[in-house]
């Protein structure tokens, strides 16, 4: 599942709208990727979003 581990940020749906102002669907994913984190003392892989991935670069 496309979810991030840490916030939870997933995959949502909305409407394209161009200037005909004709709706089609779309989908909005989130930039996710897969990090090794040492948690516990131990290193483990985690699927985490951009955004958090960023905010533990700055909390070290």
């Amino acid at each position: 599942m496309a979810k991030c581990a840490h916030c939870g940020k997933k995959t949502t749906f909305g409407r394209n709208r161009p200037w005909s102002k004709k709706a089609t669907p779309r989908t909005f994913r989130p930039n996710l990727q897969t990090v090794s984190v040492y948690e516990n003392g131990r290193k483990v892989q985690k699927v985490l979003c951009a955004k958090c991935i960023r905010t533990l670069v700055k909390t070290k």
